[in-house]
């Protein structure tokens, strides 16, 4: 796809985020596995956000975000909602660049995530998702308190720090066929497409979300944006309402397909990967890897790139799926 001046983000935008980054987040390893390769009949790269600070791709985002706050919108301090890796990104970010921070959080999100949200510093606000939405108690919040809102995807600081990790897969493996990208609320997709479309030209970029929540992927299909109410799935990370008035033209513009996987195929996946490559992923992170592992002719003998999300798994959570 061809990169447009009319775009709220272009490549210049990850370039600039990739240097504010710079010695703030982990250049994060590409790994391989020979098995995946067989299975599969392609190169495979998987860019391995789980070992990310916070131990997912959101400190990124989060990061390039909250580094360019003017001096007073770091004095009143910043507000997010986030189920649980953004909240943390948020967390931390604030916590390095010395700006208070507050998350709204539901209450049912993982128990890890809030633990490791508030381990931060951040104040922890949690909510009851039948009784509100995290969009009106976190507006309502801001206005109250004069925080900046930060949020978790529908942001352009937050499209162009996500997308330095396909800037760096790119960079450190070399250019590439296909690139598998989780897809939430389409921050991580569209950041990475427009990475890859600089970088990799002839890439084809795939978006992978949860069937239970496939609104970016009715959305891609109708050109028009679709959402969906807490859709029931194991990928707590995408379990967004839809893409946003930023992330839905980029998708459009610079991704070339969308597909949905059930949540068998994602825990096979997980645990795919946890078995053979030895490595912790989480149901949302794992997205891409099974995306790819749902199998099409069109990989063979092609070069694969997979961002692999995140690795803030709820072991008892994850326990009591797998019994």
């Amino acid at each position: 796809m061809t990169e447009t001046a009319a775009l709220p983000v272009s490549y210049p935008d990850v370039e600039a985020a990739a240097a504010r980054l710079a010695g703030h987040a982990h250049r994060t390893p590409v790994l391989t596995s020979r098995t995946v390769d067989a299975r599969t009949g392609a190169e495979v790269f998987f860019k391995c956000e789980n070992f990310q600070r916070i131990g997912a791709f959101k400190f990124r985002g989060a990061y390039n975000a909250l580094s360019q706050l003017s001096d007073a919108e770091r004095r009143r301090g910043v507000l997010t909602f986030s189920s649980g890796n953004h909240a943390q990104a948020v967390a931390l970010a604030g916590r390095l660049l010395g700006i208070r921070t507050v998350i709204v959080m539901p209450e049912d999100a993982p128990p890890v995530k809030l633990a490791a949200t508030r381990g931060y510093g951040a104040e922890v606000v949690t909510y009851d998702t039948r009784q509100t939405t995290r969009d009106a108690l976190g507006a309502q919040i801001a206005a109250e308190r004069g925080l900046t809102v930060v949020p978790p995807y529908d942001h352009a600081h937050v499209v162009a720090g996500q997308g330095t990790a396909a800037k760096e897969l790119i960079e450190d493996r070399g250019p590439l066929d296909w690139l598998f990208v989780p897809c939430g609320g389409g921050g991580l997709l569209s950041g990475c497409a427009i990475a890859a479309a600089h970088l990799a030209p002839g890439c084809r970029v795939v978006g992978v979300e949860p069937e239970a929540g496939d609104d970016a992927t009715r959305s891609f299909r109708t050109k028009t944006l679709q959402s969906v109410h807490n859709p029931d799935t194991i990928a707590d990370g995408a379990r967004t309402p839809s893409l946003g008035k930023i992330t839905f033209p980029l998708v459009l513009a610079y991704v070339h397909d969308m597909l949905t996987v059930s949540d068998r195929e994602l825990l096979d996946a997980m645990l795919y990967l946890w078995e053979r490559m030895k490595i912790v992923v989480e149901p949302t992170g794992a997205l891409a890897a099974a995306g790819l592992f749902k199998g099409s002719d069109a990989v063979r003998g092609k070069r694969i790139g997979v961002i692999v999300s995140g690795g803030n798994v709820d072991l008892k959570a994850l326990c009591r799926m797998i019994g």
